[in-house]
């Protein structure tokens, strides 16, 4: 009888500490910031925040491929609809918005970006570093982008692709590529970290799809997951994720 009491509390307490944890998938661009959002929200809420960052597309697979996670949050739509049949139904919504930019090493000379932009002379023999631009958001975006000014054709060949936004903006930072198309919260992260990378100009907004964040609770999880998805809408979370170079979605 005391062995079946001592497992039944083991079986309580294990319970109750998983209660206690969520784990959340985000696209790694959200880093800087969410990592402050969510060290706030779990001092305020006593719940630990696992995070777990990567490209949205990798994240996608893994959760339809079973990987035990509470809420996703991507920097795609796209994914976010691949990602559907493990998402609680009506959980959805787009948290955030970000800005295209084009950057360069050290504290180059701005440029507007406009398709009469001469990119191919920038780049030198240098290299475009982008995020995939089949699988990473920051990629997909940035060849929309290019495409419709007509510089595509003058880069295509000519790319260094990452597996995601940051890694892009690294092999600027390293000196391994000239240029890199990246979010601008990618650009106000990595000068926060003492990265020697600087703006050269921005992408106008209408020559690629809005940069959304949209995010969705799995099927599963439970309200502490909940809780926080309506935190991360609140106004001191979204005021973090403003000041580290994302936008606020219109009410």
């Amino acid at each position: 009888m005391k062995r079946l009491l001592i497992a039944a509390l083991l079986i309580v307490f294990s319970f109750a500490a998983r209660a206690e944890e969520i784990t959340v998938f985000a696209a790694s661009s959200l880093k800087t910031a969410l990592d402050r959002v969510a060290a706030n929200w779990q001092a305020q809420s006593g719940v630990q925040v696992v995070l777990a960052y990567d490209g949205s597309g990798r994240l996608a697979q893994q959760i339809l491929n079973g990987a035990p996670a509470d809420l996703f949050i991507s920097a795609s739509g796209e994914w976010m609809d691949a990602a559907a049949p493990a998402l609680q139904v009506g959980s959805r919504r787009d948290l955030l918005g970000n800005d295209l930019v084009l950057i360069g090493a050290g504290k180059p000379e701005p440029q507007v970006i406009s398709g009469a932009l001469d990119l191919g002379a920038l780049l030198g023999a240098g290299r475009l570093a982008i995020g995939q631009t089949t699988a990473v958001p920051a990629g997909q975006y940035g060849r929309q982008a290019l495409e419709a000014l007509g510089l595509w054709d003058g880069v295509d060949g000519r790319l260094a692709e990452g597996d995601s936004a940051r890694a892009a903006l690294d092999l600027v930072a390293r000196g391994e590529a000239p240029l890199g198309v990246v979010f601008g919260s990618d650009l106000l992260a990595g000068q926060a970290a003492g990265l020697d990378i600087g703006l050269i100009g921005g992408f106008p907004p209408d020559s690629h799809a809005p940069i959304l964040y949209p995010a969705a609770l799995l099927k599963g999880s439970g309200p502490q997951a909940s809780a926080f998805l309506d935190y991360l809408g609140s106004q001191p979370a979204q005021e973090i994720f403003v000041a580290l170079g994302f936008t606020r979605l219109a009410p």
